[in-house]
């Protein structure tokens, strides 16, 4: 009897789970994404283009990822889930952007349909909102859940890949995920880093 028991909760969890996953892949791909085009494609890694875009920020005194998008992600998600002077909710946008630097800053994408006008103002005055240029970039993609060790390997891996290419490239590097915190499986990281001005007159 025990046995069946256990069974039955078993057979719920992994039920309730798969709906879980599936309920999210669905969710994904309604998300509104960073807009880019891909210009040219070498063994390991991309190079894009990054049209103009809003973001919201905010900038941690640390360089400890875990600490920082912990922290960063807490205090943007309460923002666009209502923590704001009007109690408005804003649309979950991906992927989540945090700079490589000394003190690290989280960044969330605003949607199309706000501007820096009608955004509504933050509860946490450390929120903060500033267009990113458009720009264009270097990338290497990543599975599995990102760490500090992990962020270090591939950012040096697309380094020695833009060294061996011959592609000048400027110091502003950034970590790039796009998967909620629930997500188990085809998870999905990115290292960027902005290549310099000059790019287009090379190869």
């Amino acid at each position: 009897m025990k046995m069946k028991t256990v069974l039955i909760i078993l057979g719920i969890f992994i039920a309730v789970f798969a709906l879980v996953q599936v309920y999210t892949l669905i969710s994904r791909s309604r998300i509104e994404s960073y807009p880019f085009k891909v210009i040219k494609t070498f063994k390991d890694i991309e190079i894009r283009n990054y049209e103009a875009s809003l973001f919201s920020s905010v900038t941690l005194p640390t360089n400890e990822f875990k600490k920082a998008s912990s922290q960063g992600f807490s205090i943007l998600a309460g923002y666009i889930f209502g923590g704001n002077k009007t109690n408005e909710k804003i649309a979950m946008t991906s992927p989540v952007s945090m700079s490589l630097e000394d003190s690290m800053t989280m960044m969330f994408m605003v949607p199309k349909n706000f501007s820096k006008e009608n955004l509504p103002k933050p509860n946490q005055s450390e929120i903060k909102f500033h267009e990113e240029p458009a720009k264009t970039v270097a990338a290497i993609t990543f599975g599995g859940w990102a760490n500090s060790n992990k962020i270090e390997t591939y950012k040096n891996k697309l380094k020695a890949s833009l060294n061996t290419l011959g592609i000048s490239y400027t110091n502003h590097f950034y970590f790039l995920g796009y998967n909620p915190p629930f997500d188990i499986f085809n998870r999905k990281n990115e290292i960027i880093v902005e290549l310099d001005k000059g790019f287009k007159n090379q190869n």
